[in-house]
């Protein structure tokens, strides 16, 4: 499965380096006594994945490693992951940076792959997407490790496409009119899509000129029912439904309807385990 995702690296922005960089000054902004202690001598150190998981986050730190898996594989505790070479004071400068990242990017993962497991073992064939509450700042690496993990990012940011949610949709006065705003500056390369709570609210979104309708906190029952009936009434019309909203592990199965072409949720990235990783310098 690895090699599935083995280019997603070549996605990133040429800044991402850039961004590395002041991770190492945000956690050393003055003196590293600790780095005094230690020296300059040559040493090696090894990558221990101390939990299982997904590995993800690899391009953030791959000039200083070798790798001993590919990104995207499989592990089970304890695992050998790399070997990081240099001097002692720099070891120990990124130690702390690069396993928070690589812990957080890897969780990432391995919950994106597990939550796709589930709705494919339920006979699920749309697509699995994360959403927009990421933690700000790190975003690059939390949208990464949804790649790496096989889900869809959905939008990356506000620039992405246009969502119009029910704050857009009060403060405009209506769906209708949320929607020919936002086609005016939008135009036809930016898709719309609008959140609903009923029928008749996705109805007026369709024949406002939505790409994508969301049925937001429906139940599962309730999904099934609002998703095949609009299906039927707009057959032959090409927009697609989306369903978000309150979706776990625990319930999602339920929620499992291949009338719905996207099922969205945030917690394939909000308060999701981190896969443990520690290095140790060797002697």
């Amino acid at each position: 499965m690895a090699s599935d995702y083995g280019n997603v690296a070549h996605l990133l922005p040429t800044t991402y380096k850039q961004t590395v960089a002041a991770w190492l000054t945000e956690d050393s902004p003055s003196f590293d006594y600790g780095g005094f202690v230690v020296g300059e001598d040559e040493k090696t150190a090894t990558l221990y994945g101390k939990s299982a998981g997904v590995l993800a986050g690899v391009p953030f730190f791959d000039e200083v490693v070798e790798w001993f898996m590919k990104e995207g594989e499989d592990f089970q505790p304890v695992k050998i992951v790399a070997k990081v070479r240099g001097p002692s004071r720099k070891l120990l400068l990124g130690e702390r940076v690069a396993l928070n990242t690589l812990a957080r990017c890897s969780g990432i993962a391995t919950k994106s792959r597990r939550f796709l497991s589930l709705v494919r073992s339920a006979g699920y064939t749309g697509i699995l997407a994360g959403t927009r509450k990421t933690t700000p700042g790190f975003r690059l690496v939390e949208k990464y490790g949804m790649l790496i993990g096989g889900v869809d990012q959905h939008r990356y940011d506000l620039s992405s496409m246009i969502m119009l949610k029910d704050n857009h949709v009060w403060s405009k006065g209506s769906i209708t009119a949320a929607v020919k705003a936002a086609r005016s500056v939008g135009g036809f390369a930016i898709k719309i899509e609008v959140e609903v709570q009923s029928e008749e609210q996705a109805d007026e979104a369709i024949t406002a000129g939505a790409d994508i309708v969301m049925l937001d906190n429906f139940t599962g029952a309730g999904l099934r029912v609002a998703a095949g009936s609009i299906k039927q009434r707009w057959a032959g019309k090409s927009v697609l439904l989306e369903c978000s909203g309150g979706l776990t592990e625990d319930n999602v199965e339920s929620y499992c309807c291949n009338d719905i072409d996207i099922m969205s949720t945030s917690s394939i990235h909000q308060s999701t385990q981190h896969v443990d990783f520690s290095l140790k310098i060797d002697y």
